[in-house]
Formats: C-alpha cells, sequence, structure tokens
C-alpha cells in the first residue's frame, strides 16, 4: 500500500510540474542608443531660440512597448508586451532632437519650453512610422516624423515628412534598437539641413 501510494504521489507531481504554465519572461526597457552628431555650425544660424514640443503620435506609436509588422507593408501592428522603451518615443525624440540641435550649435537657444511671448521658431514633429519590420531572412526598422516648423505660431515655414529605414545586423532586439537610433540620425540630419537652410534667411532674424 505505501509503495502504491508513493508512486501515486510522485506520479501526480510530475503531472503538476508537466502543467506549470512557462515562466513569465522578465519585462526588459530599452534605450535609444547615442545619437550622431549633426553638422556644427561656426557661429548661430538663428538669431531666434528654437523650441521643440514633444512629439505626437497617434494610436500604438505614442506607447512604450516596441511595435513590428511580420512583413513589409502589412496594414497589422503588433506591439510586444516583454520589450518596451525606457522613455515613451513622443518625449525620447524631442530629447534627442534638442540636445542634437543644440551641440550643433544653430542657436543660441535650443529648448523644449518657451513662453507663448517670446519671438522662437518652434518645432512641432509626429510619428508616422517607428516599427521593426521581418522582410524575408532580414529585420528592418522604418521610421517617418513629420516635421512643422512655424516662427511665432504663424503659418508653417517646414511641414515636411522625412523618413529613413536601416536594416538591423542581427535579428536581436540590441540590432533593433541600434538600427532605430541610425534611422533617427538619418531623419534628424535631412532636418537638420532644411532647418539651417531656413536659418538663413530673414524668418531667423
Amino acid at each position: 500500500m505505501r509503495i502504491f501510494l508513493r508512486a501515486f504521489l510522485f506520479a501526480a507531481t510530475a503531472l503538476l510540474i508537466g502543467c506549470s504554465p512557462p515562466p513569465v519572461p522578465d519585462v526588459t526597457y530599452f534605450r535609444l542608443p547615442p545619437a550622431a552628431a549633426l553638422p556644427h555650425a561656426d557661429k548661430p544660424l538663428s538669431l531666434l531660440p528654437i523650441e521643440i514640443d514633444t512629439f505626437s503620435a497617434s494610436g500604438v506609436y505614442s506607447e512604450t512597448a516596441l511595435i513590428y509588422a511580420t512583413a513589409p507593408n502589412v496594414g497589422a501592428l503588433r506591439t510586444y508586451h516583454y520589450q518596451l522603451w525606457s522613455d515613451p518615443p513622443t518625449h525620447a525624440l524631442q530629447t534627442r532632437l534638442v540636445n542634437a540641435l543644440r551641440a550643433s550649435g544653430i542657436a543660441a537657444l535650443v529648448t523644449d519650453r518657451l513662453p507663448a511671448s517670446t519671438q522662437a521658431l518652434r518645432v512641432h514633429g509626429t510619428i508616422r512610422r517607428f516599427e521593426r519590420v521581418k522582410d524575408g531572412d532580414t529585420i528592418h526598422v522604418e521610421v517617418s516624423l513629420e516635421m512643422r516648423v512655424e516662427q511665432d505660431q504663424g503659418e508653417p515655414i517646414i511641414e515636411q515628412e522625412y523618413a529613413a529605414q536601416v536594416v538591423t545586423t542581427d535579428a536581436s532586439m540590441a540590432a533593433t534598437v541600434a538600427a532605430f537610433g541610425a534611422a533617427l540620425d538619418e531623419v534628424f540630419v535631412k532636418f537638420y539641413g532644411d532647418l539651417a537652410g531656413l536659418t538663413g534667411d530673414s524668418h531667423a532674424h
């Protein structure tokens, strides 16, 4: 009887272990890599300060979860449950652009907040695409930002979409995050070129 009872308990324990749910993976938070330096101006190109608003985004692009598509040009997007940005992209991109423009010397003051009464160039960014895409045997990221620049909240003097696509070095999430940083660098260089050209005319004086 004891042998039978031990065998029964052993079998029941093994069954419970086999039926236990898999462990929940740890949540991982990712930071964007440091931004590449923009071209440096020997002297400020704008006499007006530059204000960078928090970027706007709709739907899943406003969340902290990394977004992915299982194939190019598909209508369905998905979000990772355990791979998140440490800072929402809407705020992370604002901080990244503020720091990059400050370091470039394009203006004496580049900030994320100014009084509404202050004359300034005001930059508004909208995230249109910010996702990881599986493309056959490769993975790439797609970044598309709509950038709008106004002087004193008037008519836009820049209103354009800037996009970049970067292939990852491997399938890891770390490589994906690095590719996001490289794509943002491409986008910001293009935007900087237009902004630097703009600040040479009468709008910036």
